[in-house]
């Protein structure tokens, strides 16, 4: 399985296309929607399954015309599905699987960010690589709008991201750079302690 980051948009949308064998997963059809298509076609595979991370709306703009292009199956989370633009096929929940490629790649839900994002775990030679949405970034989690939204997203990061996976599982999020568990772990406690 190999992978393709494209960053959309002036917000700096990271859009994640994962492939094998002639089928591409595109994780979030975030924006310009021609890009996007023109990527799986530039690697050689049709997009049959795409991942909505959070309903957020930085992160949806291309869905409609991506969905109706390609017939793609779309997966999202149950929690976040009511507020999507486009019907999900496949409503997601904490420990599910997507099946892609002859292999399961886990889901992972994460509360506080929205409802309920999407966090989808690939292993790419040898390494588990987590595309997280908005709800982990290089220097903190990503935003909440309240106290218990944070101690929510921090739990679920901790227990279901660090506590879960090694330090060199790659975390791939929806705006910016990417970054290791390993780089991040030893900042929890000052993130707990500033609470965002």
């Amino acid at each position: 399985m190999d992978l393709k980051r494209v960053s959309v948009s002036d917000m700096d949308n990271n859009c994640y296309l994962l492939f094998c064998k002639g089928e591409g997963l595109l994780i979030d059809a975030a924006d310009d929607a021609p890009r996007l298509l023109g990527l799986a076609a530039e690697c050689g595979v049709r997009i049959t399954k795409v991942v909505t991370t959070h309903a957020h709306w930085d992160h949806v703009r291309a869905l409609g015309e991506v969905l109706a292009a390609t017939g793609a199956v779309h997966y999202a989370s149950a929690l976040d599905a009511p507020e999507l633009p486009c019907g999900v096929d496949v409503k997601l929940s904490d420990g599910d699987v997507i099946e892609f490629c002859g292999v399961e790649l886990p889901v992972v839900v994460l509360r506080g960010h929205t409802a309920g994002g999407v966090c989808v775990v690939a292993e790419l030679g040898g390494v588990p690589n987590l595309f997280v949405g908005d709800s982990l970034f290089p220097g903190g989690l990503g935003k909440t709008g309240s106290v218990a939204d944070f101690e929510l997203l921090f739990s679920d990061v901790s227990s279901r991201l660090f506590d879960r996976f090694s330090d060199d599982a790659v975390v791939w999020p929806g705006h910016g750079a990417s970054t290791t568990l390993g780089a991040e772990r030893g900042s929890l406690g000052s993130w707990w302690e500033r609470k965002w």
